[in-house]
């Protein structure tokens, strides 16, 4: 997305390229603030399981994808066109489309307009028994743990010896928050009040919760699409940088979905694959920061402590992802705000939730908050950059976890700034985003969605779960085990 033209703050964007071979973040452009990175459903073909397979448009405000050219390595390039569209009518591409169980005719005049928001979120369980199936959808997705194409098939069996395994300790911090996630409650609270910001600007949408792991799934979301005949779809991922591991793995299912639908595949989709650098975001997170600082003793004196989700190294290094890139540009653009408003409290960055024996991204939450106490650092505000919700990894990883160590390490005084929630600016710009994004929405294209590998023979599939599972039970008690916390 971008930030409205009279931004003092935004300086620049990266564009999310996860799918480009030898990706290197320094060779992202800076793009002026009239432009907007919201994208049209544009992808290769070529895009495997472990790499993000929507492959990105650039699109300024005016345009529309109508006109595209393809170059190399499945990329797309807009042309610049008239800002002109019928709004409020659509076109269904299918003679017959299929809604659930029923089958309904499409004429082929113009139809009224039936406007779609779809907000994806990674999902949480309600209750203390749903941790372990939670946990083994959590691992079951090749996009958290990416393993090499000749040990793919140890996927599930690994899924579910670890779900197992980290049940236990998973339960406890839930139960430590009420005995469950309270992600699906605020995210439906977010819907509604978007619903009723879009309402206010005149825009009468339907608003449907997907989330990734857990109920309300994704692939349910999408069904009601369908059942609602929707002919025009916005997605908002809400997460505010872009990561293979986040929204990626939701646009791969949607992705799969598309392709293998024929009415699906005709429903015109704008995708808001990033928003970190929008004015209506970092001011709502500038906003919050400001006011907790009040609540030390010495507001100036604070240090802002910034904690992002992480995610492994491989990730930034091999497979392209731009969250890194993004999550700096992200604090770079809230401290501007900060600066333009006359606070200038010193800050830092850390990675927090890394799991098992590969390296993530550094410097590392924990370890940080050791020596910010060792360096006689007394005041600290904690801010979860990456999270516009409260979930876990707020209420018990930073209020409890992270918290009890950094005054066992000798900081004095600790806060918090909370999750962005409904606040009522944050709302609004989501608000623009979806307004902004719904005259760029076009059909997805279903080349190469016959590509997909399938093998549905039991006696195989018998074979790799009993040999997948005696190798990830080695894998597993390995010397190098999985540690520290996720969800």
């Amino acid at each position: 997305m971008d930030a409205s033209a009279s931004s003092s703050v935004v300086s620049r964007m990266k564009l999310a390229v996860s799918n480009l071979p030898n990706f290197n973040e320094k060779n992202l452009k800076s793009y002026p603030q009239n432009r907007t990175s919201v994208y049209s459903c544009c992808y290769s073909a070529q895009g495997s399981q472990h790499r993000f397979p929507f492959q990105p448009c650039m699109i300024s405000s005016p345009q529309l994808v109508d006109e595209r050219n393809r170059i190399p390595n499945g990329f797309y390039i807009t042309k610049d066109v008239p800002k002109k569209n019928p709004v409020g009518k659509a076109f269904c591409s299918a003679g017959v489309c299929t809604y659930g169980d029923s089958v309904v005719e499409e004429s082929s005049h113009i139809a009224e307009e039936k406007i779609g928001v779809l907000l994806l979120n990674l999902g949480g369980p309600e209750k203390l028994h749903d941790v372990q199936p939670f946990l083994y959808n959590l691992f079951a997705d090749p996009d958290i743990i990416r393993l090499p194409r000749l040990f793919q098939f140890l996927q599930r069996p690994l899924a579910q010896l670890i779900s197992v395994l980290r049940a236990p300790k998973s339960k406890e911090g839930y139960a430590a928050i009420g005995g469950g996630s309270p992600l699906r409650r605020i995210t439906n609270e977010q819907a509604d009040a978007l619903k009723m910001a879009l309402e206010a600007k005149r825009k009468h949408v339907n608003v449907y919760v997907g989330m990734r792991y857990w109920y309300p799934f994704t692939e349910e979301a999408v069904h009601q699409i369908k059942r609602d005949r929707i002919t025009r779809l916005v997605v908002l991922p809400l997460y505010p940088q872009f990561s293979i591991s986040t929204t990626g793995s939701s646009l791969r299912v949607l992705q799969n979905m598309f392709w293998e639908d024929e009415c699906l595949s005709g429903l015109p989709v704008a995708i808001i694959q990033s928003w970190y650098q929008r004015e209506g975001y970092i001011k709502s997170m500038a906003d919050l920061i400001e006011k907790e600082l009040q609540n030390f003793p010495v507001p100036n004196e604070a240090m802002i402590f910034f904690s992002a989700h992480g995610v492994p190294v491989s990730y930034v290094e091999e497979a392209g992802d731009p969250y890194k890139g993004q999550m700096e540009d992200c604090i770079y653009l809230i401290m501007e705000e900060l600066k333009a408003r006359g606070v200038n409290n010193a800050h830092t960055l850390a990675y927090q939730s890394r799991v098992g024996p590969v390296q993530w991204l550094k410097p590392y939450t924990d370890e940080v908050l050791v020596e910010l106490g060792q360096k006689g650092i007394k005041s600290l505000l904690a801010v979860p950059v990456s999270f516009v919700s409260e979930h876990i990894e707020t209420l018990e990883e930073i209020d409890m976890e992270y918290k009890n160590l950094a005054l066992e390490s000798g900081i004095e005084n600790w806060g918090r700034v909370p999750a962005l929630n409904c606040t009522a600016t944050f709302i609004e710009d989501l608000a623009d985003a979806v307004v902004e994004a719904l005259p760029l929405a076009t059909a997805m294209s279903t080349s190469g969605s016959t590509s997909k590998e399938s093998d549905n023979d039991p006696i195989k599939n018998a074979i790799r779960i009993f040999f997948g599972s005696v190798l990830s039970f080695i894998l597993l008690f390995s010397p190098m085990v999985f540690k520290n916390n996720l969800l």
